[in-house]
Order: C-alpha cells, then sequence, then structure tokens
C-alpha cells in the first residue's frame, strides 16, 4: 500500500562503512573496548529521524564481525537500587539487562559478563540484583567508585584506582561494552579494561560507537537538535569540536560533555596506549551514519517530527514528577529553533477536536471526554472516542481495522457478550472504578473473537499495518493502553493532561 513514509537513509551502506571503520580500529591497536552508545537494540529514535534506518542495526553490525567480537554489559548499581525505568519498554533497567543478555546471545554473540559499576555494600537491591545473575550462571564483576575519577589520571591509572576493579576475562579482539542506557559506566569499565591488559603486558585501545549527533552534519541540523531533544534532562548541547577543527582544520559537531571531559580522557588514554591516539573526541568515535543519508529534506522532516513528539513525551514526564520543567523550556527553544509548533504533528489537533466532540455530542463517559488519532501509512486519520465500553485510543484501534480491511462502521469486531463479560469481570474482581476497554484488553479481545469470524480475523490481521504510525491521545495514557500501544509499534504521544480527577490512572 501506498505510505506517506519515505525512506532517507540506506542502511546497508551505513552497515559497510561502520564495520569497516570498526575493524580498522582493532586492528590499529591489536584489541579493541568499544563502547556502544545509545540502544543496541530497537533504537526507535535513530530509526524515527533517519528513515530507513534498522533499529537493530547496531547488532547486525556485531554480529557481522562474527567470531572478533564478544559482549560486556554494564549496569550502573544506583539504577538498580532507584529502580531506574526504561519508559520505551516499560521496563526497569535491572530487567532490561536480563533482556539484553537473552538478546545478545539469540544473535550468537557471547556476553562475557555483566559489571555492576559504582556499587557500594550498602546497596541490598543491587546485591540481590548480582544475586540473581550468579544464579542464572551468568559472571558478575564488581567495580566500586575508581579512586580520584575523573580529574586525577595518577590516581585513576593505579592499583588504587582502576586496580581495585576487577578484570573481565576476554577472548576476542574486539569487546562491545554496552548498557541498558546513560550512565551506566561504559568508559570507565573500558578504562579498568585496558589498564589491566596494560599490566598484564598488552596494548588494547578505546573507541566509542556513535550514532548521534551525527559529526559531519551541521550543528543546527534538525537531526542533531533532534538528538537534544532525546537528552533535554541531561541538558546536552552540540557544539562544533573545537579540537577536531584545529587538528584538521575541518568542522565536527560533537556534544558539550565529551568536548569538555576529552582533555582529560585523552591524558587517560594517551598513557594507556603509549601513544596520542585521538586528537579530538570526534576521533575517538566511530560514526558513519551521515554518510548514509540519501535523501536531506525526508530526514529533516522526520526529525522535526521527532522534536515535536519528544516536546509531549517531556511534559507528561514533568507531569507525573519524572523531569522538571527546565526540560520542557529546553525542548521549547528547540522546536522554536526548527519554526515549529506542538500542532505540527498531523494527528494532534484531529484527536483534540475528537475529545471536543465527544463532549459536544454529550459521549464520553462519567463526565470525562478523550480523543484519540492514528495516521495511517495512505495518510488516512482516523479518530476515536471513550466511551462506556472503549477507551479513546481502544476506540481509535477498531476504527482503524475496519478501514483497513474495508468492514462496515455498524460491525461489532468485539461481540457485545465478549465486551459484558469483561467489563463484568473487571469490575466486580479488579474493583476498578472504570470497567471499559483499555488496548491491551482490546486486543486480547479481539483475538479471542477472531476465532468465530471470519470478518474479525481479517482485521486483526491488519494489525500489523498499523506499526510505525502516529498517534496522539489528548489525555495521558494508563499503563494498559501505553502497554498496548508499545505491543502494536505505534508511535504514540499524549497531551500532559489526567483524564479525570483520580490521582491512579488504571
Amino acid at each position: 500500500m501506498p505510505s506517506v513514509r519515505k525512506n532517507g537513509f540506506d542502511n546497508a551502506l551505513y552497515i559497510e562503512k561502520q564495520s569497516t571503520e570498526v575493524l580498522r580500529r582493532a586492528e590499529q591497536f591489536g584489541k579493541l573496548y568499544m563502547e556502544v552508545g545509545g540502544k543496541l537494540f530497537q533504537d526507535f529514535h535513530a530509526e524515527r529521524v533517519l528513515p530507513g534506518f534498522d533499529p537493530d542495526a547496531k547488532i547486525r553490525l556485531l554480529q557481522k564481525l562474527g567470531d572478533r567480537v564478544e559482549v560486556i554489559i554494564c549496569i550502573y548499581a544506583g539504577d538498580v537500587e532507584h529502580r531506574k525505568y526504561r519508559g520505551d519498554f516499560g521496563i526497569t533497567y535491572d530487567n532490561e539487562v536480563l533482556r539484553l543478555i537473552d538478546e545478545v546471545r539469540r544473535w550468537g554473540i557471547p556476553v562475557r559478563g555483566v559489571v555492576v559499576t559504582r556499587f557500594e555494600p550498602s546497596m541490598d537491591a543491587a546485591a540481590g540484583f548480582i544475586g540473581k545473575l550468579r544464579n542464572f550462571g551468568v559472571k558478575v564483576y564488581k567495580h566500586g567508585m575508581t579512586a580520584g575519577y575523573p580529574l586525577e589520571p595518577e590516581r585513576i591509572l593505579s592499583e588504587e584506582g582502576c586496580g581495585k576493579n576487577e578484570f573481565v576475562e576476554t577472548k576476542r579482539p574486539i569487546v562491545a561494552v554496552i548498557g541498558p542506557g546513560p550512565s551506566s559506566g561504559k568508559f570507565a569499565t573500558c578504562l579498568t579494561q585496558i589498564y589491566h591488559e596494560f599490566k598484564r603486558g598488552k596494548t588494547a585501545g578505546y573507541a566509542k560507537y556513535e550514532t548521534f549527533p551525527v559529526w559531519n552534519l551541521p550543528v543546527d541540523h534538525p537531526v542533531n537538535i533532534a538528538y537534544e531533544a532525546a537528552t533535554a534532562d541531561l541538558m546536552d548541547v552540540n557544539q562544533i569540536d573545537n579540537f577536531h577543527l584545529d587538528a584538521y582544520g575541518v568542522s565536527a559537531v560533537n556534544y558539550n560533555r565529551d568536548i569538555e571531559g576529552f582533555p582529560i580522557l585523552r591524558t587517560l588514554l594517551t598513557r594507556l596506549m603509549g601513544q596520542d591516539a585521538y586528537k579530538s573526541p570526534t576521533d575517538m568515535g566511530v560514526n558513519c551514519a551521515g554518510f548514509a543519508i540519501t535523501d536531506d529534506a525526508v530526514v529533516r522532516e522526520a526529525a522535526g517530527q521527532e522534536v515535536i513528539r519528544r516536546r509531549f513525551q517531556t511534559a507528561c514526564e514533568v507531569l507525573e514528577g519524572r523531569c522538571n520543567e527546565k526540560s520542557i523550556d529546553r525542548v521549547d527553544g528547540l522546536l522554536a529553533k526548527l519554526g515549529l509548533k506542538p500542532e505540527d504533528r498531523s494527528v494532534v489537533v484531529p484527536a483534540r477536536n475528537a475529545a471536543a466532540e465527544a463532549k459536544a455530542l454529550g459521549k464520553g463517559f462519567n463526565g470525562i471526554y478523550c480523543g484519540a488519532a492514528i495516521q495511517l501509512h495512505d495518510g488516512t486519520i482516523i479518530t476515536g472516542k471513550n466511551s462506556p465500553v472503549m477507551h479513546a485510543a481502544s476506540s481509535m484501534i477498531l476504527n482503524a481495522l475496519k478501514h483497513l480491511a474495508g468492514l462496515p462502521d455498524w460491525l461489532h469486531l468485539i461481540p457485545e457478550p465478549y465486551t459484558q463479560s469483561i467489563m463484568h469481570l473487571k469490575s466486580h474482581t479488579s474493583h476498578q472504578t472504570a470497567s471499559s476497554l483499555d488496548v491491551t484488553e482490546l486486543l486480547i479481545a479481539i483475538g479471542i473473537s477472531s476465532a468465530n469470524s471470519n470478518a474479525v480475523m481479517h482485521a486483526v490481521e491488519k494489525l500489523v499495518e498499523l506499526r510505525d504510525c502516529d498517534v496522539h491521545l489528548s489525555h495521558v495514557a494508563g499503563e494498559g493502553n501505553s502497554a498496548g500501544l508499545r505491543r502494536l509499534g505505534v508511535v504514540a504521544t499524549c497531551d500532559p493532561v489526567y483524564p479525570s480527577s483520580n490521582l491512579f490512572l488504571e
């Protein structure tokens, strides 16, 4: 079917160039510890801003390296203690580590162990996680705070510093060091490994596998601005890499933390590696993404839409107390720089209009009026409203499936006895105040219904066509809607408004 989404990125060319550069670095140093920035799997941010990018491109590249690569996984002990959460999958960082182990192994790449960084004996949750991993037969290494890190090279590169941390035994020339999120301790782990290699009379080097910012795009290119929006909570700022400009006379983009930290990193790496291997933070990176962009206009449009999406996400995080308002101000400034506003996302106004229409018509439920909208791949926008039976997002999904399957609007994809039974179950066993079906419940119900109807089966087969479609809800989604929308693979945003005065969202 025709698609409103065009590709602007050549993924095959990217993997070819990136793998060639990784191998060159490995040959340069003999053994390479490669910090992997961003997500190893399902990098949906990259997929959204670089249409045509395979979200699993990084793991595919590692798989292509065959028996030359292995993996170390890092997790910051404090993230385990505070149950830090990966929002796009709805799981905590410790569970994400378990998922990473399973996925890396599934791709045929050995995991040499998990390093729990900045561990302290008082961290009970982290200690419990270590025990759990060991019960699974996973090798675990505890690293404490590295003495002198990051400002005292002499202490860092001593038995008091890196020498105190456990060494992970590795066998292959390329070691990819990954983590569930930022600040997992990947660079410090690489330093520790290179230090221990040096003490054993072996040489090793460091590089960073990066995707964003794209060093050979302008600093104010929408792709690089989208990276700033994605890291608004960290207040990362893209800058011209003055070290690269001075060394080569070439303008390159990097982010402030890498540029500010480069002098000390260069000192550390030069002492460890025995040579001044890198003249700039851009030099340290392995990033060929810019060479694989095939349609700049497509990429610019997609990146602008990502900044809008991040604005809604950040506003909802502020509403839920997971982020401060400075982050919203930061993203608003980025939107202004691009000349965009939230309503430039095509599904926003239709979703709000659906909620307003529900109120005008006296529909909704218990004085609550919600709307939802989805843009299909042919550009068609389908809406839904809440009712005593369905959440707005559930109604939207049903309407979209009927449209795609060519079924009449009057047809009930889920027979009334089924919906009534589910609603009765919710109200009488879960004691929920609202018994209408959220998206997760809808998917189960329609799956059961499809066993008895060819028409419903045809509609269910259209679910795959919703993947990567843009969705907007006029109100914050509860967990049942969020989980169901994640399962469908849609790109969802919400207005930062609670649907009711209840403090607990079902």
